[in-house]
This record gives structure tokens, sequence and C-alpha cells, in this order.
């Protein structure tokens, strides 16, 4: 079989596996009791360990299986989860996700995790440091022997031993228990297995094949055993080897084995014994062992038997879609083509037709545009576990609430959001939450909020990262300002509170005081806000003293197709983003005021600039100052307004955003262009590059 058509796969489903098993770990750590997420974990472990094990990835594999172990110890009542416990697997997961990383990058996935490996090891001995770092002897008397414990199944393996019944094979609950003073106990072990092997198939140890190999249990274990020979027959054939104390074989029938499977016993601390022993099973068919080949415990994982309609969704690799997204584009710019001529020729027939293919064009669109959507909950699953590991290096109690993550966002920017939450969230963990004692002073819990939320407004998504920290004081932002000399003490002496926190995101701006692994390393807030605004975005910072501090993020729904003013300039055509329009109108040369140098005008009770786009770019054919009359955009920004001055307005269009090319400089106010009806090029203009 060629692997390497299935590596694509393997990560997809390695990576969502992972993701699965941080989520549910964050769940457990809340609820440590909740048996049915140990469940979970472990299916997705097991489930990523035969994966891995079939794609050849031994050392990924590897490390699962010892998390299986604890994880089986753990959901059988045997274990109970602890600090050490949590951390300890945390650490498995990273790994593991490094593991994965490495094979995306073309490696084997190769790490040394031989000091996780050998705390997991440790867990299952009972060896669990406590708070003064002793073992915890609790935990030690609690560690399951062979003897006093039966060996409990999955789905998958519950139902190869119920279908091997059907067809008329016996199952046999085994149990052998070798002499203590037997030197060499995994040779005599093996020994079992191999006579067994030979005339039936083993699907299920306790403990595991491998920790039997390596004689990490004591003198005696169980398995569950499919054969054609009888339980006393298999019985006597291992007690003829030498050094076996005992041997228990008890022949189970579907109703002993329902009793005996892990649905049944999970959720109790003692397993039942089995309840009869049945009599011979009677079947037509020879012993084969097809049913049980791939139930070995260190066999490939099976997908559990589910209920319900099969999955009706499919993976889709980006490039299609990007490919699917520029034909569309192309198609768009025919379909506004062909309306133009319809309206020039007038023909009846040709207009009913074009106006049938811009409908059915629109519906096309909307799927388009729906096929590139997003929820951020794709980037917002990673962050739980983010906090809770800033958060426990910090020595800071915070809890993190997230909403709105089903709130969806165009996948373009959806991949270059991430790293600017990632800096927020840092920042409020840091910065915003006190600390404990710091919280308990002023009045307040010990245990920190912080809220991540998404929620759309129009033609925008909003993100939120609030927290329930001190606050920002304004002055200690204005005094920093003057001392790293973004502000004279004059200018400073101007600025409102707002203002001053605004200034959070000037370049190399930062309060920190001592400089750490999570923040004030001189990479700033201004990374954060070039990054948003590079995606036709904004962001906001509000605050209170002593109650929190809220960044707002704004966001465009999609970065392909949008709705735009197009407007002229001489012979010249322009495209405006209609989202960052507030208004329309005419302003007459009276009206325009010259403060300091600069155009002004008089808008609702304000002043806001004037900007005249035909000398920024330079437009040979039209000058605004000789018209006795002007037409304007008012376009936003946060809360600052500024009026673009223009010749005509050409009606409101969709556009097709298109990229100016490696090959052209970067031209300041343009973002992008896009083809019009007439086949002509009209420039886009950035709204954000004339609003400071």
């Amino acid at each position: 079989m060629d692997m390497n058509q299935y590596l694509s796969m393997f990560i997809d489903e390695s990576n969502d596996h992972l993701q699965s098993l941080n989520e549910s770990m964050m769940g457990l750590e809340a609820n440590p009791e909740d048996l049915s997420i140990v469940q979970v974990i472990f299916r997705s472990a097991h489930t990523l360990k035969g994966m891995a094990a079939t794609m050849g990835f031994e050392d990924l594999a590897s490390l699962t299986h010892q998390m299986e172990n604890v994880l089986d110890l753990v959901r059988n009542n045997k274990l109970r989860m602890q600090d050490f416990i949590f951390d300890t697997l945390f650490k498995s997961l990273d790994a593991l996700e490094s593991m994965v990383e490495d094979i995306t990058g073309g490696g084997a996935g190769k790490a040394d995790v031989s000091a996780i490996v050998a705390s997991l090891q440790a867990i299952v001995r009972g060896e669990i440091p406590t708070a003064a770092g002793a073992a915890s002897e609790a935990t030690a008397a609690a560690a399951p022997k062979a003897a006093d414990a039966p060996v409990f199944l999955d789905e998958f393996q519950y139902s190869v031993l119920e279908q091997s019944l059907q067809e008329g094979h016996k199952v046999l609950y085994v149990d052998v228990a070798i002499r203590k003073d037997c030197q060499l106990k995994a040779v005599r072990a093996y020994m079992v297995f191999d006579l067994l092997e030979r005339s039936g198939e083993v699907v299920k140890s306790f403990p595991s094949v491998q920790d039997i190999e390596q004689e990490k249990f004591e003198h005696s274990f169980s398995l569950y055993y499919i054969t054609q020979k009888e339980a006393s027959e298999i019985q006597a054939m291992i007690l003829n080897l030498s050094e076996i104390e005992k041997v228990t074989a008890v022949a189970l029938d579907q109703e002993s084995l329902r009793q005996m499977g892990q649905e049944t016993v999970a959720a109790t601390s003692e397993a039942p014994a089995p309840v009869k022993a049945s009599e011979p099973a009677v079947g037509n068919g020879n012993a084969s062992p097809a049913a049980a080949a791939h139930a070995k415990e260190e066999s490939k994982a099976a997908p559990a038997r589910t209920g319900g309609a099969p999955s009706r969704t499919i993976r889709v690799d980006i490039e299609r879609l990007d490919v699917l997204m520029n034909l569309f584009s192309e198609l768009l710019i025919d379909r506004v083509r062909l309306e133009q001529l319809a309206s020039e020729v007038q023909n009846g027939d040709l207009t009913e037709t074009v106006e049938h293919m811009s409908r059915v064009s629109g519906d096309l669109q909307n799927i388009v545009m729906k096929l590139r959507m997003v929820p951020v909950d794709t980037v917002f699953n990673r962050f739980p576990r983010m906090v809770r590991d800033l958060a426990k290096s910090l020595d800071k109690k915070i809890d993190l609430v997230v909403t709105g993550a089903e709130t969806e966002l165009d996948r373009t920017v959806i991949d270059e959001i991430g790293d600017p939450l990632v800096h927020l969230l840092r920042n409020a963990v840091d910065h915003g939450v006190e600390g404990i004692q710091e919280r308990l002073a002023a009045g307040k819990s010990d245990t920190g909020t912080v809220n991540l939320r998404a929620f759309h407004s129009g033609n925008h998504v909003f993100i939120e990262i609030e927290d329930d920290g001190a606050g920002i004081n304004p002055q200690k932002i204005l005094q920093s300002a003057i001392k790293k000399g973004i502000l004279t003490q004059e200018q400073a002496s101007n600025y409102s509170d707002d203002e001053a926190i605004q200034l959070l995101f000037a370049p190399g701006f930062s309060t920190a005081e001592v400089i750490s692994d999570v923040s004030g390393r001189g990479v700033g807030l201004d990374v954060v806000k070039s990054k948003i605004t590079s995606l036709g975005g904004n962001v906001v910072i509000y605050s209170t003293q002593g109650k929190g501090t809220n960044f707002s993020v704004q966001l465009p729904l999609t970065l392909s197709i949008i709705a735009a003013m197009l407007v002229r300039l001489g012979s010249e055509k322009y495209a405006i983003p209609l989202s960052s329009i507030v208004e329309t109108g005419i302003v007459k040369q009276s009206q325009i005021r010259t403060i300091h140098g600069n155009k002004m005008l008089e808008f609702r009770n304000s002043h806001i600039p004037l900007v005249s786009l035909s000398k920024i770019f330079s437009i040979p054919d039209y000058d605004e100052s000789t018209e006795e009359e002007t037409e304007i955009v008012v376009i936003r920004k946060g809360e600052r307004l500024v009026a673009l001055a223009v010749q005509d307005f050409i009606g409101q269009n969709e556009i097709v955003i298109k990229n100016l090319g490696k090959y052209l400089p970067e031209v300041q106010g343009i973002s992008g262009a896009t083809i019009l009806g007439d086949g002509q090029v009209a420039l886009i203009i950035d709204p954000n590059a004339f609003i400071k």
C-alpha cells in the first residue's frame, strides 16, 4: 500500500483528534469525576494510536499507547485524576502535536519523549508525586492487579467477541498466576501467549502485552481468548508449563460477556466475576480467527459502531476552493459586462436572458461565499488550553468564557487572525488580570475572567477580548510615552483618557516593567494593529480602571468579493468599499475651512479633514479646488471620520478584489484593483490609509 497517498488524510485526522483530546482534557480537568469524558479521551487516543501504527509512525503510536495505559486505569476507577496526571497528559499532547507538525513538514515524527514516558509509567505503577514530592500511597494501593480486576473491553473488542460467539467460536476469560519465586516471569508469560496463539487469538490482556514483555506486572495476568477448544483443555495446556501456579479458564456466553463488557463495568469500582460458565457453543463452521485477527491489543484501531445517519460532509482541499473562487470571479466580471451590453442593445430576449443569468450567478455567488466561510471556532478552540497553561505559569486563576464560536468568517481572514488574537489573549492574562492576592485585596474573587466573544454586525464580524482585571491607567501610559520619546510633555497634556489608552498601539510601546516569556519584549500591540489593519479591519481599546479592559476587533466578512461605490476622478475610476462609507454628499467651496494648513469640513456639529484624492494620486485632468461644488464620500475608521473629494458617483457594484502583484511597489492608499464591466481597471481605495 502506498502510504504517501494517505499522509494528508492522516495529518488532518490526527490534528482533529489532538484538538478533541485537548478540549476533552480541559473538560475533564473541570470535572475530574466524569468518567464519560475519560471514555471519549480514551477512544480518541486509541484511534490516534492505531492510525499512527498503520502509517508506520512508531514513536507517535508508542507514546499514545503509554497514555492509554493511564487512561485505562482512570476509566476503570482504578486511578483518580490529580494535577500531576493532568500535567503529564497535557505534556504528552504537546509532544504528539510536535510529532504531527514534524510529519507535516516531511519528517518521520521522531521526538525524545523519554521523560514523559517515564512519568506515564510511574503513574501506572502508582508513583505519583504529591505536593511534598512523596509518592501517593493511596494511589499505589489502588493500582490494578490482574488477580482482583478483570480485563475491560472497548466497544470494538466487545463486538468482535460477540460476533465470534455468534459464529460458533468459544470465548474464554483466562486468569493466569505465575509462581512468586519465578525469576523470569516475562519469559514465562511469553510462553503462555505463544501456546495460546497456536489454538486461537488473544483479543485483550491486562496488563498490556507491552507491559508484560517489560515485566511491568505482578505475578498474574488476565485475558480474553477466542478458540475452538474447551475451557478445561486450555486450562490443562497452560498448567503443563513450568512455574505456573494457577490457571482459571471460564467459557462465556452472551449474557456473561455483556456483563463483562466495558459499558457495563466501567461505572463500577469492582469488576464482577463471570456470571456462569456456558456449555460448549453449537456451531457448524470450522475454527477461523477471521473475526478476531484484527482485534489484538497491538492491532490497528477500527472505528466504533455508531448509530444514526452516515456523515454528510467531505474534506475539500483549500487550493480547490481558491481555484473555484478565481473562476467565479471571472464569471462575475463577465456578468457585469453582459448586463452593460444588454442595457445598451435594448433587446428584450437578451435582457431577459441576462437577468436570469444574473439571478442564477447571484445564487452561485452565495454558495461559493458560504463554502469559504469558516466558524471562528477553528481559531478559538486552541485558546482554552493556551490560557490554562499561561495562568498556571503565572500562578493565576483564570476562567476563559468563549461565546459566539459558531460565528463565520472568510477562510482568508481566519488564516490571518490567529496570531493577533493569541497576542491579545496573552496580554489579557499577563497584564489584564491581576494576581490572586491583588484581586482579593481589591475585593474581587481569586479567579479572574477573560471573555472571548464573536458576533456579526452588518458586514463585519466583531471579536472582543475582555478581562475583569485592574484596567488601564491612562496617566501611566502618557508618562511611559513621554519617557520613550513618543510624545512631548505638551502633547501629552492635550490627550484625553481614551486617546491615551489608544497609545498602546504605538510602535514599540510597552508598559511592562519586567521582561517575561509572555510579554514585554518590544513586540507590542502595534504588530497586532498592523495585521488587523492589513485585513481591512480595526481594533479599539475600551478600559475602566478597577473593572477591566476590552479589546474590540472589527473584521470584514470576506476579502474576495465586496460591495463598493464606484467614483470618477477625471478619466480615472476608483472603488471605495461600501462597508467604510458613512454617507455621501455635496459641499460648496465656502463650507471648506483651512486650519493649520489642512482643509477641514463641518460635518454633523464637528469638523473633519477633507482629503483631495486628485492631489494624492496626481490626477492630471481633475482638480476639485476649481469647482464651485465638490462631491464627497465620508468614510469611517473606528470613531474617526474623513471626507474624500471625488468628481462623480458612478454607482454601487459588487467587485472582485485583485492583488496588484509583486512587480508593483506598494501604493499608498490603494489596497488592490478590480476589472469593471467595460474591461477597464479601477483601483480600490484603502480607507484606513487616509485616517491616522
